[in-house]
């Protein structure tokens, strides 16, 4: 009966050898597995930043481009401003920059003096 014991130990030996090779085998590929689908993601990323670009270029080149090829301009006139309106707009303007000192100090004339002169600036009057 001992060599019967002796055989039966060393087949769950060298069964259990075998399992783990199998086994480390198999955790080797599926940490292969694990890493490899990690490099692909990291890749597929990194294509897609790069298409991401690439497309963000070509639409702005299409912009700039379409831009590029309208006619130009001549520089554009502002529309006329009738006297009582250009007189109503410097006065509100006036009114909102005397508000923002709080209506102390300064003097209303400058005020008028400086509001008509960038009305005069912007609409080119």
């Amino acid at each position: 009966m001992p060599a019967k014991s002796t055989a039966s130990k060393s087949t769950s030996k060298s069964a259990k050898k075998k399992a783990k090779k199998t086994g480390k085998k198999k955790a080797a590929k599926k940490t292969a597995k694990v890493a490899s689908s990690k490099v692909a993601k990291k890749a597929a990323k990194k294509k897609a930043k790069k298409v991401a670009k690439k497309s963000a270029k070509k639409a702005a080149k299409k912009t700039t481009s379409k831009a590029s090829k309208k006619p130009k301009k001549s520089a554009a006139r502002a529309p006329e401003i009738s006297p009582e309106l250009r007189h109503q707009m410097i006065q509100v303007a006036a009114y909102y920059l005397a508000e923002s000192r709080g209506f102390q100090g300064g003097d209303p004339v400058a005020d008028w003096l400086h509001c008509e002169s960038e009305f005069d600036r912007l609409h080119g009057g």
